[in-house]
């Protein structure tokens, strides 16, 4: 397989969304104004009740088995390794560059949760129609991709809407405080949302961090006389150590749990929860797989919403990224380090995980399991970040200033690195 045929393969979905987020920035300038910002965030909820969660359950339930979820076990090991260690390392960047307290999270996201499935959906199955890999006949391999794709993005939506959910949560809470402290009234994101009692995404964990958030707020309004106190107790809330009270053990714990409760109770998640269940219970997958199944039409519908999720998600990238190249405060610095962990540091550290855990005899045989664990070090940046950005109404311009340069790059990125995985598997 040559080395501009794999580019093509790798390019092609990068292209795509590239292609898409430039209509979208068309869209949302003032030729157009269809996409405006209030649009945007109207689409966006959309996209994270309805069409998020149809992708996810309609995938899960046609796709993965029983047995395909313990022969797989290594591969939740291996993304979380990836999420973590990229957490780890964004960490260190943050701590060197030292972005605004508010980009922390999204920067932190960026470097953990990648593009587990969407990308891999397209990128797999594609190099498994070239001649000349090391992947065996071509209706074999693509059957297998679109199995391991599948439960890569299902694995991936719960590393991403648990643990970057909380960081882009946590961000958006430390912004809108900021700009309370700073006197600044801050955007109401998605009211509409925190009207009912099942969609309370925006506000804070426990009542009692209500209360002491309040506490501090209004405290400090009438003490701030000058920008230096301002930035003092905006370090101190990045930190979490502006308190006026210890907090006893197991109400912290409780509030922990709370929150991690919450946050598994997002759509998305639920909906993997449920796709996991009818793919590996037989009979509840045969009431909606398969041309007899008596419920199919319900599969069908679902996975006919989840199509609309990815041209929604790039859309509203492209939309936002029209004011972020105007107003974006992500440092260059920054994005260079991003860029520099995504497609170096992460692969390189890949290679080593799947190699040991291969010798270990950790791992199935098929060298494409092996390629697809591989490349879930290489791939860009998960587009939902985009989503919750939009949600919680905090660094969205300079999300969609990361997106850009980490799609761009990606093209070649991936080719390059598909190319060493191939011939370390051959």
């Amino acid at each position: 397989m040559g080395f501009w045929t794999l580019f093509e393969a790798a390019s092609m979905p990068v292209l795509q969304v590239l292609i898409i987020s430039i209509l979208g920035a068309f869209l949302a300038s003032g030729y157009c104004n269809l996409l405006t910002s209030d649009a945007r965030k109207h689409m966006n909820k959309i996209v994270f009740i309805v069409f998020t969660p149809s992708l996810m359950f309609a995938s899960l339930a046609k796709s993965v088995t029983l047995q395909d979820i313990i022969s797989w076990w290594f591969m939740p090991i291996n993304i979380g390794l990836t999420v973590f260690i990229g957490a780890a390392l964004a960490w260190i960047a943050v701590k060197i560059l030292r972005p605004e307290p508010h980009l922390e999270g999204l920067v932190i996201a960026s470097c953990s949760a990648g593009n587990f499935g969407n990308l891999l959906l397209i990128v797999i199955p594609s190099v498994c129609n070239e001649g000349g890999t090391p992947f065996g006949d071509n209706t074999t391999c693509s059957a297998n991709a679109l199995s391991y794709a599948s439960f890569s993005m299902a694995l991936g939506g719960f590393y991403i809407w648990t643990y970057s959910y909380h960081l882009v949560k946590s961000s958006g809470i430390l912004y809108h405080q900021m700009l309370l402290i700073e006197g600044k009234s801050p955007k109401a994101p998605n009211n509409d949302l925190d009207g009912g009692e099942e969609t309370n995404l925006l506000k804070p964990d426990a009542e009692a961090s209500q209360d002491h958030t309040t506490i501090v707020l209004t405290s400090s309004m009438k003490d701030l006389e000058d920008a230096s106190i301002n930035k003092a107790i905006v370090h101190r809330l990045s930190s979490g150590r502006l308190s006026t009270h210890k907090e006893p053990f197991l109400e912290k714990l409780k509030g922990i749990l709370h929150m991690i409760l919450e946050e598994l109770m997002a759509p998305p998640t639920v909906a993997a929860i449920l796709g996991f269940i009818f793919g590996a219970v037989t009979w509840l997958k045969s009431l909606i797989i398969g041309a007899s199944a008596p419920l199919r039409v319900l599969q069908d519908s679902i996975a006919l919403l989840g199509d609309g999720t990815i041209p929604c998600i790039t859309l509203i990238l492209g939309g936002n990224l029209t004011q972020g190249l105007r107003s974006g405060r992500l440092k260059t610095s920054m994005i260079i380090a991003i860029i520099i962990i995504r497609y170096v540091i992460l692969p390189l550290i890949g290679i080593g995980v799947v190699r040991v855990a291969g010798e270990l005899g950790l791992l199935s045989t098929d060298p494409l399991y092996q390629y697809v664990l591989m490349i879930q070090f290489t791939v860009p940046p998960a587009m939902n970040i985009g989503t919750m950005t939009q949600l919680f109404d905090v660094g969205q311009e300079e999300c969609s200033v990361i997106f850009l340069w980490t799609y761009i790059v990606a093209a070649l990125a991936l080719t390059i690195w598909s190319t060493v995985f191939m011939w370390i598997l051959t």
